[in-house]
């Protein structure tokens, strides 16, 4: 009896085989893209279709980054390379791709890549090699199309940003066969007028219209220049060999002309603040050693001979009232005391006695006379009262009997 398959077995069959055929496992196809969703997983899924027929397709997120190097959107002729296989779970074949090339450009591809990594090995693109854009320029070199939109979008910018800045332009030639020659040859007549920088470059277009740009004599030409050289080729996503060899890569022609020419009333409100600043730094330094100065001043006036003579003085004067009250203190004290002694020795005086009518006697030599003894009469004696001296002679002397 025949065998009895199941559904997942045939697919998964089919699958086996696909894997196996050496054409279908890695295949270039070429066709139109249609119904091309970009999902948020980041997978892509379209068809691949021409004339008569179509083919679903798929790229996984992780195949992106190194297989995929545009935008890709309906109706764009491409070549797709990649595997035929069978999605089991609808059992449709479909193509898993792993690489997505422009229809015609592949090759373009493959020399731009080539090229790329020669002049990185030889060190072009180096940063160590890059000279730096100058902050203030005087006049900018413009080297692409005359009748382009890029130039107008420069021209434009800088005048609005600084219209004291002078533009030079080289017509050259930006696409087709031949446009490096006259870009090289823009380049070698800026050399000649040496403007402060060079702005390179055209708008945006496909990669066959930029591929010009992607010249090795022209890369190197760029390399060489001793003006500073800003590439702005194409648009944001757009790179060049020119881009990677210049001094400043710019995303588009305006952004280049952003970079390259200061803004000139900002430059003036910028000097407006740093006058000002500088003013209130002046003002405050100012201020700070006038203070200084005065402490200083101060200081040495107090260091001075004179100062400390003068403190001296003070001293001394100080010292002398000091001395003044303390003698004048002591001498009070003194005159107190002796205002007190002596009204204690009045008050002790014999001569106080004679005020109350007592008196006191001597004899002729006025020695003092307190007793009858040694004396006779005819004696002269004399006798002192509180008013005068009284001179008198002994006519008797009766002595007291004590018992």
């Amino acid at each position: 009896m025949m065998k009895i398959y199941s559904v997942t077995e045939i697919n998964n069959y089919i699958k086996l085989l696909l894997l196996k055929d050496n054409v279908l496992s890695c295949v270039k196809i070429s066709g139109e893209v249609s119904n091309c969703k970009y999902h948020s997983s980041g997978h892509i899924y379209f068809t691949l279709k021409d004339s008569s027929g179509q083919i679903a397709c798929v790229m996984f997120a992780g195949k992106r980054i190194a297989g995929l190097k545009f935008n890709m959107t309906e109706g764009m002729s491409v070549v797709v390379t990649g595997q035929i296989s069978v999605y089991e779970r609808d059992g449709k074949y479909q193509l898993y791709a792993d690489r997505i090339e422009q229809q015609g450009i592949g090759e373009l591809y493959e020399r731009f890549e080539k090229l790329k990594e020669k002049l990185m090995k030889e060190g072009l693109f180096d940063s160590a090699h890059k000279k730096p854009i100058p902050p203030f320029i005087s006049t900018l070199g413009v080297i692409t199309a005359p009748d382009g939109a890029a130039v107008q979008d420069i021209i434009n910018i800088t005048k609005r940003r600084n219209p004291h800045v002078k533009i030079v332009i080289y017509p050259a030639r930006v696409q087709g066969a031949g446009a490096a020659k006259t870009l090289i040859a823009g380049i070698k007549v800026m050399e000649l007028l040496r403007p402060d920088v060079i702005i390179i470059g055209r708008g945006g277009g496909s990669f066959e219209d930029l591929f010009e740009f992607n010249d090795e004599e022209l890369a190197r030409a760029v390399y060489d220049c001793t003006i500073p050289v800003i590439s702005a080729v194409g648009h944001e996503v757009d790179f060049s060999i020119c881009d990677y060899v210049s001094d400043m890569r710019a995303p588009t022609p305006s952004a280049g002309a952003e970079l390259a020419v200061y803004e000139y009333d900002a430059l003036e409100a910028s000097f407006d603040e740093y006058k000002r600043r500088l003013k209130n730094i002046l003002t405050n330094r100012i201020a700070l050693e006038r203070s200084r100065s005065e402490q200083y001043r101060l200081r040495l006036l107090k260091l001075s001979p004179k100062s400390i003579v003068n403190n001296y003085i003070f001293r001394a004067d100080k010292l002398k009232d000091s001395l003044d009250r303390a003698f004048t203190g002591k001498l009070e004290n003194t005159k107190h005391r002796l205002a007190v002694l002596a009204t204690s020795l009045d008050q002790l005086s014999p001569l106080k006695s004679l005020t109350r009518g007592y008196s006191y006697t001597t004899d002729a030599e006025g020695r003092n006379i307190n007793s009858t003894e040694g004396l006779k009469p005819g004696d002269s004696i004399n006798v002192r009262v509180k008013d005068g001296t009284i001179t008198a002679g002994v006519t008797d002397i009766k002595q007291q009997i004590t018992e």
